[in-house]
């Protein structure tokens, strides 16, 4: 009975280790995205022409409710 208590101890031990790196880890920006920005700017064009496919369809779909209201 008493490995068990020296067991769980242990673990605790080890799962607030690692928990306190975690912290440090985040607090230091290790999990900072720094590639993302630096490329965004490449697919800047594609974004602004998915978003405008987008507007266009939602136009379409807006007349033809509006048309099918007048009716």
């Amino acid at each position: 009975m008493s490995v068990i208590y020296l067991l769980i101890s242990i673990s605790i031990l080890i799962a607030i280790g690692f928990f306190i790196a975690f912290i440090t880890a985040v607090k230091t920006g290790q999990y900072d995205d720094d590639y993302t920005p630096s490329v965004r700017m490449l697919f800047d064009d594609e974004l602004l022409k998915s978003t405008k496919k987008e507007n266009k369809v939602e136009n379409k779909v807006e007349n033809n409710e509006e048309k099918e209201l007048d009716i």
